[in-house]
């Protein structure tokens, strides 16, 4: 019988999914046949699967730990953040709707079906299932109906590792707490914890450890320094995303908007020791020494058109490219260099027209339907063959277009100004592709390094896994699973 384990955390970011990713490689490194699984999701930093859906990055990142291809039941649900208080509900891969957040609870009976049945799925074809929990099962004001952690393990008979993060403080209390809170049957399932991002000498903790393991009469599987390589691997949430240290001559400035979707465009450009890569944050100015300003994509196009302007950026950005600089928007950010931004019916808002940066001549008309697709590409600037792939609804036209950034399948795709200044694309994903990384930054006047990012990550990823069994109980942790 296929066997699971979950991994839940006292909180938000304290590592589960980098626990999973690097747990994923140990045991598939034993000859098992693993699969990654998170019931709910909550991000804008989507994958596209071969069978055609969406499921967060960071599932794709523990698939790749685990040598198996992505398919939407490795995260059922994903909720993708277009306000402050409403997301898209994304089931299996595909959109079912959108909702605010109170009315949120009435779907989770019907989601609840559709994660048992992508679990038990996966749980069909692999030996071992290792599941990440979403925030913390400490919510439990959120507890009843809850698909993402305890409510899920009870559902399903998953012995769950609780991970505590001694980084941010207060680990003792976080995991003392947890169990203080949570329902005794809750509790019950919970077969140890684990201390996350410890900085120092590990056993200057050996006291507070002690005192964690006889508070809570739960075993104790290690403490885990912090992993120094993380930033190589890609990142999940928005505010992860950091400035290289690189001292390059090759500035790049993304600009970080508040629904930013699908940054990992960003990963590649931060590992090129020739390239200084800066995410601005908002009350930031553009740099004037900024080489290529990237805008990326976004969950929430004329919101962060909005959003942009609110930070001055459109001002900055007549002022880099009068001084020589390039721009290039990708998905969202192509379409916000266009004329207007039309949202008839109000897919991503409410319905109406929002004037866009005017640096292309093109314009966007939001459509219900979402083009969901793995991409092969040839730059029409250089020539370059890539890879990529899309995930965006609209569709843009207009008489730049007539110069495209790219063909896809013999069609042209994407558009550049007459100046060559500005691009605008709707592919994802290129510079992960090593010879269009180079080609492109070459044509730019960047000196390219020769970074492998693709081996980069498996090398990241094997010493992930090796972090962990140095300082965790792998087998005990593995051993757990039913």
């Amino acid at each position: 019988m296929t066997k699971a384990i979950m991994i839940q955390g006292t909180g938000s970011n304290v590592g589960k999914s980098m626990l999973v990713a690097g747990l994923c490689r140990a045991a598939a490194r034993r000859g098992l046949s693993v699969a990654p699984f998170k019931p709910q999701n909550m991000s804008n930093n989507a994958a596209v699967t071969s069978d055609g859906g969406e499921i967060g990055r960071a599932q794709a990142l523990q698939a790749l730990a685990c040598n198996v291809p992505l398919t939407v039941h490795m995260n059922p649900v994903l909720l993708k953040p277009e306000t402050d208080v409403g997301s898209q509900v994304v089931v299996q891969g595909k959109r079912l709707t959108t909702v605010k957040a109170r009315d949120y609870a009435k779907l989770k009976p019907q989601l609840m079906e559709r994660v048992m049945e992508s679990f038990n799925l996966l749980k069909s074809q692999h030996d071992l299932v290792i599941v990440e929990g979403a925030g913390s099962p400490a919510e439990v004001n959120l507890r009843a109906g809850d698909i993402a952690n305890m409510g899920f393990a009870q559902a399903s008979g998953t012995p769950v590792i609780l991970a505590g993060d001694i980084d941010r403080g207060g680990v003792i209390a976080q995991i003392v707490g947890t169990q203080a809170v949570i329902d005794a049957k809750d509790a019950a399932l919970i077969k140890g914890f684990l201390v996350n991002k410890f900085r120092g000498d590990p056993s200057l903790f050996d006291d507070g450890y002690a005192l964690i393991e006889q508070k809570t009469g739960w075993r104790g599987f290690g403490v885990l320094p912090y992993f120094q390589d993380a930033w190589k691997l890609p990142a999940e949430d928005a505010l992860d995303i950091r400035s290289n240290a690189s001292h390059g001559q090759f500035h790049i400035v993304c600009l970080g908007l508040s629904r930013i979707a699908n940054f990992d465009d960003l990963d590649p450009l931060a590992q090129e020791t020739n390239v200084r890569l800066t995410m601005l944050r908002a009350g930031q100015a553009i740099p004037g020494d900024a080489d290529l300003v990237i805008i990326p994509g976004s969950k929430s196009t004329r919101g962060d058109l909005a959003f942009l302007r609110d930070q001055g950026w459109h001002i900055d950005l007549q002022a880099h490219l009068r001084r020589g600089g390039k721009v290039l928007g990708i998905c969202g950010g192509y379409q916000m260099l266009g004329q207007m931004i039309a949202d008839p019916d109000g897919i991503e808002g409410a319905a109406g027209e929002t004037a866009g940066l005017g640096l292309l001549d093109v314009a966007t008309v939001m459509t219900p339907d979402k083009r969901l697709t793995e991409t092969k590409a040839v730059h029409a600037a250089s020539g370059q063959v890539f890879s990529g792939y899309e995930i965006h609804i609209g569709r843009t036209q207009g008489t730049d277009c007539a110069r495209p950034f790219a063909t896809v399948a013999g069609r042209d795709e994407g558009a550049v100004s007459a100046d060559g200044a500005v691009m605008g694309s709707y592919l994802h994903g290129m510079f992960a592709d090593d010879g269009f990384r180079r080609a492109f930054l070459t044509s730019l006047g960047a000196e390219a390094g020769h970074t492998n990012y693709a081996q980069s990550v498996e090398a990241t990823l094997d010493a992930l896994a090796d972090h962990i069994e140095a300082h965790l109980d792998v087998n005990g942790v593995l051993s757990c699973a039913r």
